[in-house]
């Protein structure tokens, strides 16, 4: 049985766009978001401190109060699931870039790349 290998990707990129959503409702305060997603964002909370921390390391010159929504949500999903997961960190970053292509704004994909590249690979 051959195995289509871009819908596995696309149903992970999917799921990734899913999370970064609900990090940036989160983000808001709200949390209405998919019931399914609840022990996400408790996982989340729980190492939020973490996650944080390595951002504002990566970033300094950019508060967490004062980053875009969209590219902090990103930052945020793709640095918990390379704590939690043995995804690879290119494969990571790429998908970042991707996503903030997608939702941040012209410059997103720069910054995005610029703060995983010194968190994944970096501070290693």
């Amino acid at each position: 049985m051959d195995i289509d290998t871009t819908t596995v990707q696309d149903q992970r990129r999917e799921k990734r766009v899913r999370r970064m959503q609900v990090l940036f409702s989160w983000s808001f305060g709200q949390d209405s978001f998919d019931p399914s997603f609840k022990s996400y964002v408790e996982t989340f909370t729980q190492h939020q401190g973490d996650v944080d921390a390595l951002i504002v390391d990566a970033a300094p010159e950019w508060p967490i109060e004062q980053m875009n929504k969209a590219e902090l949500a990103i930052l945020r999903s793709i640095i918990l699931e390379s704590l939690l997961k043995k995804t690879p960190k290119k494969v990571l970053i790429n998908e970042a870039i991707e996503i903030g292509r997608e939702f941040g704004t012209e410059s997103s994909p720069k910054f995005i790349n610029g703060v995983l590249g010194k968190i994944l690979i970096d501070f290693e």
